[in-house]
């Protein structure tokens, strides 16, 4: 709606992940780097946890771009899955078809050998992984006896809400947790993180940087305690509210108002950018 009138190409601040406004701050970088680290090493279970809306969708969607083009990715979005449901679901994204269950490990397992012997590394990413089943779980460890004598034969990444730590914790699961050899948290962004972030999703975007000043750019920070999906959605209110006064740049009562109609926000007393009297 207000893209022509900044002048943007895009939206800077939707809340659909966009790869191509990726950017490389220290949270985000160093997860995709343990990542990917561990898996040229032969690890065989990886753990990313993070807060929601600290950018676990973002990493997911960058690892998915990035090994597409160096292994035989197995992307499981939807992790509502029971232990047949997501041995089938891999072998789907095997190319394999196989209605019998009985046989269906063993197939995956034939496969996986051949994109072995094919010099291919063959990697499962879950998203979302904190509401797997312990059926599914165990289905997951069971995968990872599948192995040559010196390597995986399926490398696994679980990305997750903390839950997915706090599950993993349980006594029952002893055998899956110790499968885990690298884990990253992803944390919220730093002041300056911030400040970054915003610049870079406005310059992307083909925009000015100078539609905020660097007091709305703190308070933004302030506000989201340095969640991206909340400074996301506090730029975005606030550029819709200045659109709809026809105004060029953001103004204090326009990022108040977001600021009171997002919800897990910190609420600012005041309009004033240096004394905004947060609740």
């Amino acid at each position: 709606m207000y893209q022509s009138h900044f002048g943007f190409e895009r939206q800077p601040f939707a809340l659909t992940p966009n790869t191509d406004l990726f950017y490389g701050l220290p949270p985000h970088f160093e997860a995709i780097q343990t990542v990917i680290s561990a898996l040229k090493m032969g690890e065989g279970v990886i753990k990313v946890t993070g807060e929601v809306g600290t950018g676990k969708t973002m990493v997911c969607r960058m690892l998915v771009n990035h090994l597409q083009e160096s292994s035989a990715l197995i992307y499981l979005p939807n992790p509502v899955l029971s232990g047949a449901d997501l041995r089938q679901a891999v072998a789907t994204e095997l190319g394999l078809s196989i209605e019998n269950e009985v046989t269906i490990v063993d197939e995956i397992q034939h496969k996986l050998i051949e994109l072995h012997k094919a010099g291919r590394r063959a990697v499962a990413v879950l998203d979302e992984a904190q509401v797997l089943s312990d059926e599914t779980l165990e289905t997951l460890r069971l995968f990872g006896n599948l192995e040559t004598e010196d390597e995986k034969l399926l490398q696994l990444v679980l990305l997750g809400q903390p839950e997915l730590d706090e599950r993993l914790e349980a006594h029952h699961l002893r055998q899956f947790r110790q499968r885990i050899s690298f884990s990253s948290k992803l944390r919220s962004l730093k002041l300056d993180e911030t400040v970054a972030y915003i610049g870079n999703r406005i310059e992307k975007s083909g925009g000015n940087d100078d539609v905020f000043t660097l007091s709305h750019k703190k308070a933004i920070w302030r506000s989201s305690r340095g969640i991206p999906r909340l400074i996301n959605q506090l730029c975005h209110k606030a550029l819709l509210l200045c659109y709809s006064e026809q105004k060029d740049k953001v103004e204090n009562q326009h990022l108040f108002i977001a600021m009171h109609e997002t919800y897990d926000v910190a609420k600012p007393k005041f309009k004033t950018p240096m004394l905004w009297g947060w609740d």
